[in-house]
């Protein structure tokens, strides 16, 4: 028997990690709110949340299933000194940590600035 996922059902889950206002670049993976936008943040973006709206984008995934593309940031100021190896999303206003993602490790300097490139959150199709 074939197995098959409608697409409302998927965009609903990235719609929710879309729902953020925040990217923050962090030090070592956080598994929290408060690490994501403390104890391992080094710098952070503000964005505006939801679909469609330039910061974030629902669409066909590459293989399967569906993505959230999420756009590019430049010249992010850096707070803290450090080597970016995580990126987190973050909601202020219910405090929770949306989605974490790896990034090619980088030292990054106090007052400095650091790109975001644009990356995609998939969620494939049942196989």
């Amino acid at each position: 028997m074939a197995k098959w996922t409608n697409d409302t059902g998927l965009d609903a889950a990235l719609d929710w990690f879309a729902d953020c206002d925040e990217i923050n670049v962090c030090s070592a993976q956080p598994t929290t709110y408060t690490e994501a936008i403390t104890t391992y943040s080094l710098a952070d973006v503000a964005v505006t949340a939801g679909d469609g709206n330039g910061d974030f984008t629902v669409a066909n995934g590459d293989a399967s299933g569906r993505k959230l593309t999420v756009a590019a940031q430049s010249a992010v100021t850096v707070d803290t000194t450090g080597t970016a190896t995580h990126l987190a999303g973050t909601k202020s206003g219910d405090t929770t940590l949306r989605w974490v993602t790896t990034v090619t490790s980088q030292a990054l300097t106090a007052s400095n600035t650091v790109d975001i490139p644009t990356f995609d959150l998939e969620i494939a199709d049942p196989t």
